[in-house]
């Protein structure tokens, strides 16, 4: 008799689920950015919530401590903006002005002179450099606007800018709460006790992963700058604030702003190029090396050709955002592996 095999039939309901739910995340996309941005965000204010929870009477509220540190970030804010704000535009529209002409009157590869057994083929190298140097100008503020405005499409406008702290805040107060919730819908004992580890190591993970990103940011910032200010180079703080920002781009952002830099440094009469190459060398070997695998812990174990491999996925499936959510999605993944893969293992082991 012809009919339908019923665990073919669950199969095929379980891939529709899960192909509809996907297309659901996907339409969804705008909503879930903002509720992980916020997510995030409450993770990197985590520690210093529970700093000031420890000083703070125990019949204060944890809400007392949260509001606390708000404050304290808005003032931040402020303080910074007032500090940096106006040299980092100061020095981008100078910069933004003058680069055609320093396009023209400098070599940026003057300061490479090993690079002068190309030959003829230096020159070709030269041509392009130029030529990209010259898109870059003839684009650059076009690409600027363009990005704000999809910025401004994707997020909502400013009441998401203000929705995501707030969203922030609830997470920090109802974090316990939500979590309890999410282990309730898991009835069995064993997937509660796997869930719970799920959600555990994935808790670590993103703390350690956010809280290092902004200290290797900042690193950068600080050691860039000090660096190309005190060599003499122009456009110190600017240069060295592209680089923290593509700092939240694993590999490609590194790179690309060591490829600024130096591009920069040349066509702005920098006489120490061969000095920046070795500084951002030796930087990056004890950052990626040294101060990342300390700061990281051992939450984030990537493979480095996965890593890049999640970056250019993400970079073609979401653009910027999805460069910066690819490794710690990636990471997700692993985790919910690994535990899932021992859960089955013991469970096979067991009499």
């Amino acid at each position: 008799m012809l009919g339908i095999d019923r665990r073919a039939a669950r199969v095929t309901w379980t891939v529709v689920l899960i192909a509809l739910a996907l297309l659901l995340a996907f339409e969804a996309r705008e909503t879930i950015m903002v509720f992980t941005l916020a997510l995030f965000f409450a993770y990197m204010l985590s520690p210093l919530v529970e700093l000031i929870s420890r000083f703070t009477p125990k019949r204060v509220s944890r809400n007392v401590s949260l509001a606390v540190v708000y404050l304290m970030l808005v003032g931040a804010i402020i303080g910074i903006g007032f500090l940096l704000g106006g040299t980092l535009a100061d020095q981008a529209a100078t910069l933004t002005a003058k680069l055609p002409e320093l396009v023209k009157a400098q070599d940026p590869l003057a300061g490479l002179p090993f690079l002068d057994w190309l030959g003829p083929y230096r020159d070709r190298i030269l041509e392009a450099v130029r030529g990209q140097l010259s898109n870059l100008d003839k684009n650059a503020i076009p690409i600027l606007k363009q990005a704000a405005t999809e910025i401004l499409a994707h997020v909502g406008s400013v009441l998401t800018t203000v929705l995501i702290p707030i969203l922030a805040f609830f997470f920090l107060k109802d974090g316990h709460e939500i979590k309890e919730a999410m282990l309730d819908s898991a009835r069995d004992p064993a997937n509660r006790m796997l869930f719970e580890d799920i959600l555990a190591d994935i808790h670590v993970m993103l703390g350690h992963y956010i809280r290092a990103l902004i200290t290797l940011s900042a690193a950068t910032f600080i050691s860039y700058s000090l660096f190309l200010q005190a060599t003499g180079a122009q456009y110190a703080m600017l240069l060295g604030g592209v680089a923290a920002v593509l700092e939240f781009i694993p590999v490609v952002g590194p790179l690309t702003a060591a490829v600024a830099i130096v591009l920069v440094c040349g066509v702005t009469g920098y006489s120490h190029i061969v000095a920046v190459l070795v500084f951002i060398l030796v930087y990056r070997m004890f950052q990626d090396y040294v101060l990342s695998p300390y700061l990281m812990g051992s939450g984030v174990e990537l493979h480095p050709l996965l890593v890049l491999f999640g970056v250019l996925a993400g970079e073609q499936i979401a653009g910027v955002p999805g460069m910066f959510f690819s490794v710690p999605l990636l990471a997700i993944l692993r985790v919910i592996y690994t535990r899932s893969a021992r859960s089955t293992a013991a469970a096979d082991l067991a009499p």
